[in-house]
């Protein structure tokens, strides 16, 4: 099972990104554990500088952007 993570304080783009990882998870039909993450000694375990950020299995995809849902996928089935 998939391991993803969301890093951000809630701020509506943090929202958006977690809304969006979770369509692509059921849209695809794929096994996958969503956290957010707020605390941000949590978040600099990733070095990450802007929210929102998005890990998949402990490695940070990105950070500080909403990639679209092919990038997501993309992340989601390797």
């Amino acid at each position: 099972m998939l391991k993803v993570k969301v890093l951000g304080s809630g701020c509506t783009n943090c929202k958006r990104l977690e809304a969006r990882v979770r369509e692509v998870i059921a849209a695809r039909g794929l096994a996958a554990e969503v956290e957010k993450v707020t605390d941000y000694a949590q978040m600099m375990r990733w070095n990450i500088m802007q929210t929102p950020g998005l890990v998949v299995d402990d490695v940070l995809v990105s950070s500080g952007r909403i990639p679209n849902e092919d990038e997501i996928a993309g992340w989601l089935v390797k």
